[in-house]
């Protein structure tokens, strides 16, 4: 995939480029500038890419380990000699500062690294049925097949490594994949494409489509040849988009409105008030799990409100592609405008805004709150963007109460030295994972990814999520006579 100045960028079918039909532009977050043109798939090509991807199967079905982990290991060495390049399509489409653009690459090779490496460890089982009279010699194996097609439906806030998170487990398990990248950020998922193909895997076995709203409904609410869709966006959409597949599986990696809690024996304010300014300001908060509510004990709150104030308005505001830039663009005006509405409603209901909120250029300065109320969007929604409120408790069964007291329930955070608090913690929280000793933003790629309540179903993580791209079959034999 190469960007052609004042000529479209084609959509991925059949390992072809195809830059027939009507075209859309992409604009930089930051200044607006063209990014490029590209194609629109129509229905039809989605159509064909179907057709593709179950005729496909047989042979992707059939792939030996040894060939899919190769074309995984080839996919990360091309990211590996490529970084700078994806890191620059990233900056360009999301307006991502380029030092996180750089470690989102990073974390994309470590991805299709994993899924190469869970090639060779996913395997099967094998059973005894001599278990009753007169089925002496009879044994049974276990073992997991590819479910079909997956229909990969992207976001633009991690354009590389969320698209990775769905065809890298595809490809180990041996299903096709149809990627649908978000609006905004095309390039980087048709540059992956690219690789991919390269590296080996069948030309009929991927296609890169960027559809409108519409086409991707009827792709993965009606086409029936599609056995699995992995969405991953908000939380409206994606039920909506369950509520209408019919008998596919769906994987829902949805919105957040991610807490940490900061008990009174946490001995390093300083660090805790840093982590938790660039878990909630960093890339403008543009992630699921962006740090949005802080829970403080009584006896240490003006401390830790006071530093993480400090630390916001340290982070460096600007231009994504400065490296020493912290906060950058919010991917539209749109969502800037929805975010200082929210900040706005807030002090208006009587909180505080203690730094930012503000307005620079394109860039909406990184926002503490404090005395929010429930009720507040910014309290009660996924704000997805550059805000924090931060409120104190007076005991640790009111914070894990506030901590439950919403809708959404991917991750937490909690800084405490005490066992029985970080087991009472895991017990009580209604979340997909508690991160002890850092904020509810940390991540590590091979763990169980997904949470609960709106926050979605099913988890990704590339060994999980073969498992739920996959199921298993069962083989009885007999001892031949």
């Amino acid at each position: 995939m190469k960007m052609r100045p004042g000529a479209p960028t084609g959509f991925l079918l059949c390992g072809k480029e195809w830059d027939d039909g009507d075209a859309f532009e992409v604009r930089s977050p930051w200044d607006q500038g063209l990014v490029g043109r590209v194609t629109l798939a129509t229905r039809a090509d989605a159509r064909q890419a179907v057709h593709h991807a179950v005729a496909s199967l047989r042979r992707t079905r059939a792939l030996p380990r040894w060939k899919r982990r190769e074309i995984l290991e080839d996919v990360a060495a091309a990211l590996i000699e490529q970084k700078e390049r994806f890191a620059q399509l990233i900056l360009a489409e999301a307006g991502k500062p380029i030092r996180m653009a750089r470690a989102e690459v990073d974390r994309a090779v470590m991805t299709f690294k994993t899924a190469a490496e869970e090639v060779s460890r996913t395997g099967g089982e094998s059973l005894p049925l001599d278990l009753t009279e007169g089925n002496e010699g009879r044994w049974g194996l276990v073992q997991r097949f590819p479910v079909g097609p997956v229909l990969a439906i992207t976001p633009f806030n991690f354009p590389l490594n969320l698209v990775a998170h769905k065809v890298a487990p595809a490809m180990a398990a041996g299903c096709p994949v149809i990627v649908k990248p978000a609006p905004q950020t095309p390039f980087t998922a048709l540059a992956l494409g690219e690789i991919i193909l390269k590296a080996g895997w069948p030309d009929e076995a991927l296609a890169v489509l960027p559809l409108s709203n519409a086409d991707t409904a009827w792709l993965a609410e009606k086409e029936d040849r599609v056995k699995l869709v992995s969405f991953t966006g908000s939380a409206k959409v994606g039920w909506e988009l369950k509520a209408h597949s019919g008998r596919k599986r769906v994987l829902l990696e949805l919105g957040g409105n991610a807490a940490l809690i900061v008990h009174g024996d946490w001995h390093t304010l300083d660090a805790a008030a840093e982590r938790a300014a660039h878990a909630a300001f960093g890339f403008a908060g543009q992630s699921c799990i962006g740090l949005q509510r802080i829970f403080v004990e009584r006896s240490i709150f003006q401390t830790l409100l006071w530093k993480v104030v400090d630390q916001a308005n340290k982070l460096v505001v600007g231009d994504p592609a400065d490296e020493k830039t912290d906060v950058g663009p919010m991917v539209r005006p749109a969502e800037m405008d929805r975010v200082e509405a929210w900040v706005k409603e807030a002090v208006e209901g009587g909180a505080k805004l203690l730094a930012g909120g503000e307005r620079k250029g394109p860039v909406l300065t990184p926002a503490v709150l404090t005395g929010t109320k429930a009720g507040m969007k910014v309290r009660d929604e996924e704000a997805f963007g550059p805000v924090v409120a931060i409120e104190p408790y007076e005991d640790f069964e009111e914070a894990l109460a506030e901590v439950n007291h919403s809708k959404y329930g991917l991750q937490a955070g909690l800084l405490t030295r005490d066992a029985n608090r970080i087991l009472t913690a895991y017990r009580e929280l209604e979340v997909g994972a508690l991160i002890v000793g850092d904020t509810p933003s940390w991540r590590l790629d091979p763990m169980p990814f997904g949470g609960v309540k709106d926050s979605g179903l099913g988890r990704e993580g590339i060994r999980f999520a073969m498992d739920e791209m996959t199921e298993p079959r069962m083989l009885v034999m007999s001892r031949l006579s």
